[in-house]
Formats: structure tokens, C-alpha cells, sequence
């Protein structure tokens, strides 16, 4: 998977990589080419007095210092600039293809993990790119370069190479084994830690309602803990890594020193040459160094590249159909034909037989007790969630064959938790339509029974959002979130209990400036308070995911007991009149 990822947006930057390639060459060639001018100046000119050989080579070592300092430091910066926009790219295709998810693939993922993948796992493999480019070329011919120099050194001190290298290999691969799983572990625990923080921020109020910050501080505190004890497991094997590695290096230095200083003194040996074989073994235990750091890098990046790809690769189980045509609106006449729903997973579905109709011109209201079925249905509509049986139709035309964006652009949602996006109420109210006028704005405010409070606010249309809408109250959200739907002008509006943060009197009004302004468009009004409901034309009872009556409000208090038994739990008997 790991590379699948780097191949596949390594592409566009061919050319950079070549660079960092031809640059990283450059380097360690002249990393590898100092050690032997070393060594003559000490044989050539240390040893023999001559000052113009030192002068000479040590001129040459300068500039070659010099030209590596040059080649490494262009290196890093483009292996950088690669690494950085191979990361953006990831996260902006992990982005776009979330963004196409319907409730289904979220639920499957979760929030928490969808978050984790984009940011933690995505850098992961950024970081692993970024060290694997700076040394990808250095490591192998450092490693290489450094085992010929030394044998062109001295043969026979070279068998020292033969024993430190498998047990510096055998270090590494024993630990490599360890760290794999450990890895694993980690980001999954990192979901975990995301996921219950991500929750008790959001249920702050609850927590602190019920008093109960000790316990979550406790679960809190666990999932934590947990991860800690991972990332600690790791730093254990990572920290008994090096040392054990230096071990060996320290080890064959002195090897090579003891049976150097004999064959210096038996005369098989230069005093540069052993200088220069003594830098070539260090050289050689860097490149093993640089690749085991990159090999402990990349068990991470590939369980991230693994779950980068989980996301990628799934598709949205809602989409265009083959062939769909774009849908013509003409009025929004609503069906829903033996339409019935089952969340992955559940043992029975959640809504059954589904068939009724929504006209144009008319409001057509969903009520039933919780858990009946009323905002999976509304979802239906506009394919956030698709039927897992019969079929809905909008003027005519089956919601499956016509292409989402068609389908989208002629429906207003209202959903039950009003969410705003951070910017201005202008921009949110502009969001389903961004080249809506002022005055287009400020008449869906007046309908909406927001114009008052919006005129109030500093700045009016500017005044500023919150993420989420925090810094308003539920009401105000929830006006705000109707007069966006009413700014696109739909030809279907659905209201997901988008009134049940008003007052009394603010929903009467706003139910009464509604009718003109929808007069010629399918309304569909999910509620659970009957009196914002009593006057729709058709009313759609929902009992465990079954219609049980359909009818207007004197028509139901007669013929559905299910129907009058919610009235009675909410009104007088005369106020159900």
C-alpha cells in the first residue's frame, strides 16, 4: 500500500525526484571521496614534511566539503517541497472522496477515525517520504561505496566487515518484529483517544450538567494511558536500537585499530590508510544507521498507507447511477412507493412499506414517537441515505435514475440540528446559493423571524459565525438554518423538527409567513409537536416504522388511535378541536 501511495503521486514530480536523486549522488560520492584525501595528506604530506601537498589536497577537501554542503542542503529542500505537496494532495483526495460519503460510510468509519487519517496518518507518510528522499541514494551508496573503498584500503582488515554487518541486521530485524504490531496498535488507539475527546468536547454541557467531568476525566485518562503505554513500548525498542548499533560500531572501531596498528607495524599498512579505513567503517555503520531509521520509519507509514487506502478505495454507496439523466423539476411532486430502509448491520429495518405522496402547493407533515423512522425517511429524499427497497419518485422521475446534483439543487433541507459554518451569516445564508442579493438575504431573514436579531448583531449580514454556530442559541440557529433553505428557493422544502427551539408565538408566525412563500412548492414537515402541524393538508403517522394513518389532523383524530394518543399527550381536549 505504502507503495501504491508514493507511486501514485510521486508522478507529477518526476523532475524533482531526479534532481534529488542527481543531488544526493553528488553528496555521497563526496562524502565517500574525503576519507582517501585525507589519508594522502597524511601519507604524503603529514609523514613526509611536504606542505605544498598539504596546501594541494587540503584545497581539494574544502572545496568538496563545500560542494556537499551545497548538494545536501539543495537536496533536503526539494525532498521537502515533494514530501509537503504529496502530503497535500493525500489529504485533499482523502477530503474530496469523504465529502462523498453518505451516513452510511460515515457510520462505518466514524468521525474520530476520518480525522485521524487525514492529519496523523497522512503525516506519517509524509515524514516517512521526506526521510526516505533525503536517503535514498546516500544509505545504499554510502554503504556500497564504503565497503569498495575499505577493501581497496586493505583486504585483509576488511573480514572485520564480515562479522559486524549480519549482527548489526540481526539487531535490526529482531526489532523490527516487535515494532510492526506495536505500530499498529498505536494508531488505532490514536482513533480512540480522538474519538473520546471529540465527544466530550462536544457533550461539555451534558458532562458538567450531570457532574460528571471526574468520570470522563477517567475515561479519558484510560484511553490515554493506553496509548502512552504503546508509544512507550516503542520508545523502548527504538532506544535499546541505537545503543545496541553503537555497540557494534565502537566495537569494530577498536577491532580495526588493535589489527591495524599491527599491520602498520609489521609495514602491510599505511597510517592514512588505516585513518581512512577506520572513516570508511564508520561511514558504512552510518549507512546501516540511515537505513534502519527509514526501515523503522516505514512499518508506520505503511500501516498509515493501509488506512489511507481503507478510505480512498471505498466508494460512497450513494451515487449516480449509469446513464442518469439530469432531473427537471416541475412543481416537486414527492412519491414514495412501498419504500422501506435497513442500516448495515441492524437485525430489522427501520422503516416498512413506505407509500404515500407529498403535492405541490400543499404541506405534507411526518409525525410519530421517537425512533419511528420520521428523519430517515426525510433523508431518503434527497439521497443521504439511498432505499434498501421500493422507490421514490419526483415528478415522475425515480430518485435513483437522475444525477444527485440535479436531484440536490431543487430541495431545501433543514435538518434537525441546525449546524452554521464558521464565516458570517452572509456567507452561511449564501451557502446553497452563493450570488443571492442583500435584499434576497434580508427577505428569507423576515420570513424566517431572523431579521431582528441579525439587525441587532454588529455588522448586520457580517457579523460573525462560530464553527458550528456557537456563539448563537438553538433558535436563532435554527432560523438562520431555515431562511438558507429559503434563500435557494427549492421547489421541495424539508424541515427535519426544525422548529422545536421556538417559542410559540415565533413558530406561529414563522408558519404563517412560510405559506406564501412556499405556496407553490412540496413542503414536508417532520414535527414532534402536533400543534405546528394541525393545519397541514396531510398528515403521514409513523409507529415503529409503519405508516398506521394518513389523513388531515379531524380526519386522524378519528380514525387513528395512534395519532390521537400523541395529540392527547400534548393538548387540552378542546385545543385538539
Amino acid at each position: 500500500m505504502l507503495v501504491r501511495l508514493v507511486r501514485d503521486n510521486l508522478a507529477p514530480y518526476k523532475g524533482a525526484v531526479a534532481i534529488v536523486v542527481i543531488l544526493q549522488f553528488l553528496q555521497t560520492a563526496a562524502t565517500l571521496f574525503l576519507p582517501t584525501l585525507n589519508a594522502d595528506i597524511i601519507d604524503q604530506g603529514v609523514v613526509k614534511g611536504d606542505t605544498g601537498t598539504i596546501a594541494s589536497i587540503g584545497t581539494w577537501m574544502l572545496a568538496v566539503t563545500a560542494g556537499q554542503v551545497v548538494c545536501s542542503v539543495a537536496a533536503t529542500y526539494y525532498s521537502a517541497r515533494t514530501a509537503m505537496r504529496v502530503g497535500r494532495n493525500v489529504r485533499g483526495a482523502l477530503f474530496t472522496n469523504v465529502e462523498t460519503f453518505s451516513a452510511r460510510e460515515v457510520g462505518m468509519f466514524g468521525a474520530p477515525s476520518l480525522i485521524t487519517r487525514t492529519t496523523n496518518d497522512v503525516q506519517q507518510v509524509q515524514m516517512s517520504l521526506l526521510m526516505t528522499m533525503t536517503m535514498m541514494v546516500s544509505a545504499p551508496i554510502m554503504g556500497v561505496g564504503g565497503v569498495l573503498l575499505a577493501l581497496n584500503q586493505d583486504i585483509p582488515l576488511s573480514g572485520i566487515l564480515l562479522l559486524i554487518l549480519p549482527v548489526l541486521f540481526v539487531v535490526i530485524i529482531l526489532v523490527l518484529r516487535r515494532l510492526v504490531p506495536l505500530f499498529r496498535r498505536a494508531q488505532r488507539q490514536i482513533d480512540r483517544v480522538n474519538g473520546v475527546l471529540r465527544e466530550q468536547i462536544m457533550g461539555i454541557a451534558v458532562i458538567r450538567a450531570f457532574v460528571r467531568e471526574r468520570t470522563e476525566e477517567q475515561r479519558f485518562d484510560g484511553a490515554n494511558r493506553d496509548l502512552t503505554g504503546t508509544q512507550l513500548r516503542v520508545s523502548q525498542y527504538l532506544a535499546l536500537l541505537f545503543p545496541a548499533t553503537m555497540l557494534v560500531a565502537n566495537l569494530a572501531t577498536v577491532a580495526v585499530v588493535w589489527f591495524g596498528a599491527f599491520r602498520i607495524d609489521a609495514g602491510q599498512m599505511q597510517i592514512g590508510a588505516l585513518t581512512a579505513f577506520i572513516a570508511y567503517i564508520m561511514q558504512i555503520l552510518m549507512a546501516v544507521l540511515m537505513s534502519m531509521f527509514m526501515i523503522m520509519m516505514l512499518p508506520r507509514a505503511a500501516v498509515c498507507a493501509e488506512r489511507i487506502y481503507e478510505v480512498l478505495d471505498t466508494r460512497t454507496s450513494v451515487q449516480d447511477a449509469p446513464g442518469a439523466a439530469a432531473l427537471e423539476y416541475d412543481g416537486g411532486r414527492l412519491v414514495f412507493s412501498d419504500v422501506g430502509y435497513t442500516y448495515p448491520g441492524a437485525e430489522a429495518p427501520v422503516l416498512h412499506g413506505i407509500t404515500f405522496e407529498a403535492l405541490p402547493g400543499q404541506t405534507t407533515a411526518v409525525i410519530g414517537s421517537t425512533g419511528s423512522g420520521k428523519s430517515t425517511l426525510l433523508n431518503l429524499v434527497p439521497r443521504l441515505l439511498d432505499p434498501t427497497a421500493g422507490h421514490i419518485t419526483v415528478d415522475g422521475q425515480d430518485t435513483a435514475a437522475v444525477t444527485l446534483q440535479s436531484l440536490r439543487s431543487g430541495i431545501g433541507l433543514v435538518p434537525q440540528r441546525a449546524h452554521l459554518f464558521s464565516g458570517t451569516i452572509a456567507t452561511n445564508l449564501r451557502f446553497g446559493k452563493p450570488d443571492a442579493t442583500d435584499d434576497e438575504l434580508w427577505e428569507a431573514l423576515e420570513i424566517a423571524q431572523a431579521a431582528d436579531f441579525v439587525r441587532a448583531a454588529e455588522g448586520g449580514l457580517d457579523h460573525g459565525v462560530e464553527q458550528g454556530g456557537g456563539n448563537f442559541s438553538g433558535g436563532q440557529r435554527q432560523r438562520l438554518a431555515i431562511a438558507r433553505a429559503l434563500v435557494v428557493q427549492p421547489d421541495i422544502y424539508l424541515f427535519d423538527d426544525s422548529f422545536s427551539a421556538l417559542d410559540f408565538a415565533t413558530d406561529a408566525r414563522l408558519r404563517a409567513a412560510l405559506k406564501e412563500r412556499t405556496a407553490h412548492a412540496t413542503v414536508v414537515v417532520v414535527a414532534q409537536r402536533v400543534n405546528t402541524i394541525t393545519d397541514a393538508a396531510r398528515i403521514v403517522v409513523l409507529e415503529e416504522g409503519r405508516i398506521s394513518g394518513i389523513g388531515s389532523h379531524a380526519e386522524l383524530m378519528e380514525s387513528s388511535p395512534a395519532y390521537r394518543e400523541i395529540v392527547s399527550s400534548q393538548l387540552t381536549p378542546e385545543e385538539a378541536l
